[in-house]
């Protein structure tokens, strides 16, 4: 173990000194893969051939399976992310942030919602439209509907009512073709505040991650 992890430093490090700022997001990703392939890789090797050649060998071929996978992974989220921001341009309705390889949606709860309600507003479905038209171009991604409210009310109340928001989200990207096996709602009521605003902390976060 004490090899594999000697190993598994020395392939970390070189990943870290061959990146440099300003990596693409692809880059990054396969940096990523090469080490847990290498790991992984590593491990397998020992398990099998019980010495450092074996391990060695291993490693190899998994931080190559592993660059190759991840530059992949990275690729697939750079065009997911470009068709996304392109279908919410012409909107003020959601921002898009990206981190690493998950892509984050964000909309006005008024955009959305009415005050105090889990019932989607007309103007909320083209928004939906947007999103969903893209998600269902890529199918190798799950999607996670988050709901959060402000501090005004109980905050038993408030979650509840953003659990009934993320739900309403999510029905409404499954009757638009997402497969409900992706999506999953979850509700965080006032406990994510991420301003002193209420209205900022009133939203709908909708999370792509690559399988």
């Amino acid at each position: 173990m004490k090899r594999i992890m000697a190993i598994t430093t020395l392939l970390a490090l070189a990943v870290c000194l061959f990146s440099c700022a300003g990596a693409t997001h692809k880059e990054s990703a396969a940096k990523t893969g090469t080490i847990i392939g290498a790991t992984g890789g590593a491990i397998l090797g020992q398990v099998i051939g019980r010495n450092t050649e074996g391990t060695l060998i291993g490693a190899g071929i998994g931080a190559a399976v592993g660059g190759l996978s991840g530059y992949a992974v990275g690729s697939y989220m750079d065009k997911q992310e470009q068709d996304l921001r392109a279908a919410m341009a012409s909107s003020e309705a959601a921002s898009i942030q990206r981190t690493q390889d998950v892509l984050t949606a964000t909309f006005k709860s008024e955009v959305l919602f009415d005050f105090d309600s889990a019932t989607l507003k007309p103007g909320a479905y083209p928004e939906i439209d947007r999103v969903t038209g893209v998600l269902n171009n890529y199918p190798q991604t799950t999607i996670r509907v988050e709901g959060h409210t402000d501090s005004i009310g109980s905050e038993t109340y408030n979650q509840q009512l953003s659990e009934r928001r993320a739900e309403a989200v999510r029905n409404a990207m499954i009757q638009r073709g997402v497969d409900q096996g992706r999506i999953t709602a979850i509700g965080y009521g006032e406990s994510q505040p991420i301003s002193s605003v209420d209205a900022m902390n009133r939203r709908v976060n909708i999370v792509i991650m690559p399988m």
